[in-house]
């Protein structure tokens, strides 16, 4: 594709040569002449001046006199545009279920959906049209997967919710009789888990992306847009705003309550309800500025230690000299 009919596809503004030819995309450092590569974060600038590709996207106010440039607000979603432009999807070897996938006489599964070999897909469950169901995932009874879906290998959907009741010592097993609702253009990665609810639905709101080895629990509600990293936990009946991050080995306490557009940093221990628009950091989870500090004076701590010990001792021998500590 020549670059000017990439720029116009894209809706970037060119500079430089428009009749280079692009083959393909790579990162600027592996990038050789006839690829494309992308500069989004200004520490690797530098690495426009040893790039072998023929052509960077990069934001506006970049320049090189070295390389043909596309310039545009939003370089890393202009890249992903080029990329789908440059090399498509993943392309399936056939539409509809494979005929060593186990599928309930009693599900449906809408048009353009593509179900791989080892699937299980349970009594009632109801797929949506143009979904990808990779091998080996599982959906348990009465679920239901919206439109243009995406559920990696080994994922699961709808086993049951983690509910016990302990009598006298006993931990007794509460049916969980509800489902999993994920709505449309979710992704899940692989070996993820979504339990279903007690009662009512655990749910999944539409265009949320969850990575890989991520576990949800019964009666919980993300909403839509959200992204989850690898590896976070959430306890069951957590309400989740929309527009939420939540950053590699996140874990969520249950019954709690986290607003739109928050950010939870990795490995964050969030005990408490996080009110919209926060960045929370840390185990307990706190703020942003409140943890910066906190965590300042960690290093600080043993000298604190041997100052606050130093003090005590001076105390200590001005009681016994019978003398009056200073105010």
């Amino acid at each position: 594709m020549r670059l000017d009919e990439l720029a116009a596809k894209i809706e970037a503004e060119l500079v430089g040569d428009g009749s280079i030819q692009i083959t393909s995309a790579a990162s600027l450092e592996d990038a050789q002449p006839g690829q494309i590569g992308f500069l989004a974060n200004p520490k690797y600038h530098r690495q426009l001046e040893t790039t072998r590709a023929s052509a960077v996207i990069v934001s506006p106010r970049v320049s090189s006199n070295r390389l043909a440039l596309l310039r545009t607000p939003d370089p890393y979603y202009a890249f992903a545009r080029a990329v789908v432009l440059l090399h498509g999807h993943r392309q399936h070897p056939h539409q509809g279920v494979h005929p060593k996938a186990n599928v309930d006489p009693t599900a449906t599964i809408g048009q353009g959906s593509v179900v791989y070999p080892g699937v299980y897909v349970g009594p009632r469950v109801r797929i949506g049209a143009d979904c990808i169901i990779y091998p080996n995932v599982v959906i348990y009874e009465d679920c239901v997967i919206g439109d243009r879906c995406i559920l990696h290998a080994n994922a699961v959907i709808g086993a049951d919710g983690y509910g016990f009741a302990t009598h006298q010592g006993v931990h007794h097993k509460i049916p969980q009789i509800g489902n999993v609702v994920i709505e449309d253009d979710v992704e899940i990665g692989a070996g993820s888990v979504i339990a279903r609810a007690a009662m009512g639905s655990t749910l999944i709101g539409t265009g949320t992306k969850i990575d890989a080895l991520v576990m949800i629990g019964h009666n919980t509600r993300i909403g839509p847009h959200g992204l989850l990293v690898a590896q976070v936990g959430i306890a069951g009946s957590v309400s989740v705003g929309h527009h939420v991050t939540m950053a590699g080995q996140v874990g969520v306490a249950g019954h709690l309550k986290i607003g739109d557009n928050v950010t939870i940093a990795a490995k964050a221990g969030v005990m408490s309800d996080v009110p919209d628009q926060t960045i929370v950091i840390g185990v307990p989870a706190m703020p942003a500025s409140q943890a910066r500090r906190v965590y300042s004076i960690f290093t600080q701590l043993p000298e604190l230690l041997e100052r606050l010990k130093a003090v005590e001792q001076q105390v200590e021998e001005l009681a016994d000299s019978g003398d009056t500590p200073l105010a």
